[in-house]
């Protein structure tokens, strides 16, 4: 039997703060028949008071449990409260839509009850209709408030047209976050966002300005397509992480002048052929 992502997060909640059991089931019950949105936004405000705003404690087996729920959710890293709210606003049953109901809320959220919204969007009814408010958080300029969207968040994957995905991922390293935590990464890269991708090295370079190794990730696959070997050459000579982003980026690749250039570089691509080379370990010294 499938254990839904509001029942997750229920009963890692009563697991953690069991004197708020009763309490929790009691609004929840209230919710799911018909509340108004007042007593919603009491519990909203309550329930860092009420529970504290300690990180939500999870095991290996629990992150399991919310992939198999809803593939892609990693609810790690979420705050006690905040899980609580989300599985509110799972359960409301309001008379308004629920965009509208949740434009309101971002409309007067904090930077930390943003974080929180945005976190739980894949799980929400009808998250196809939150385009406009994913836009705005998209936009902030809180780096947190973006993360909270980018990372550990399936919800680009499964509503961001290719436009969407690419701007996002080249905003990602624009501001320094990082593309590994990015749900979907891999699976939704494209030609374009390739493109995109190698035309930013060249402007960085030409400004004297380092590129992040994790940017060959979203180019290799699509290396013969976008001309990109004389800039993975570069890479390839570069910073430790730039010399390993460059030979998984080559091996991705998988060409005639892909395998050329991999030889160049036999120690690298023979930890990547180990296994001890990835892109959660880019250099020899974390590879060893």
């Amino acid at each position: 039997m499938t254990v839904t992502c509001f029942e997750l997060l229920r009963d890692w909640i009563c697991r953690q703060a069991p004197d708020q059991a009763d309490w929790l089931d009691d609004r929840y019950a209230a919710f799911s028949q018909g509340a108004n949105e007042q007593d919603l936004h009491l519990f909203l405000g309550l329930a860092p008071r009420r529970l504290g705003r300690q990180d939500l404690m999870l095991s290996p087996a629990d992150l399991a449990l919310a992939n198999q729920a809803y593939p892609g959710w990693n609810p790690a890293g979420w705050s006690l409260d905040g899980a609580a709210r989300v599985a509110a606003l799972l359960a409301f049953e309001g008379p308004r839509p629920f965009a509208a109901m949740f434009q309101d809320l971002v409309r007067t959220a904090d930077a930390r009850e943003l974080v929180t919204l945005y976190r739980g969007l894949a799980l929400y009814p009808q998250p196809e209709s939150l385009e406009f408010e994913v836009g705005e958080g998209l936009r902030s300029n809180m780096r947190a408030v973006f993360e909270s969207i980018v990372h550990h968040n399936p919800y680009p994957r499964d509503h961001f047209d290719e436009h969407r995905w690419n701007h996002m991922v080249l905003k990602a390293l624009f501001i320094g976050s990082g593309l590994g935590a990015i749900v979907g990464l891999d699976e939704r890269s494209n030609a374009e966002l390739a493109r995109i991708l190698l035309d930013y090295a060249q402007e960085r370079w030409a400004a004297g300005r380092p590129v992040s190794p994790e940017l060959w990730r979203c180019v290799g696959p699509f290396a013969e397509r976008v001309s990109a070997y004389a800039a993975l050459q570069r890479a390839l000579a570069g910073t430790p992480a730039e010399r390993g982003a460059a030979t998984l980026a080559l091996i991705a690749a998988d060409t005639p002048a892909a395998r050329d250039l991999l030889s160049t570089a036999p120690d690298t691509a023979a930890l990547a052929a180990d296994g001890r080379l990835d892109w959660n370990h880019l250099t020899l010294q974390e590879a060893a």
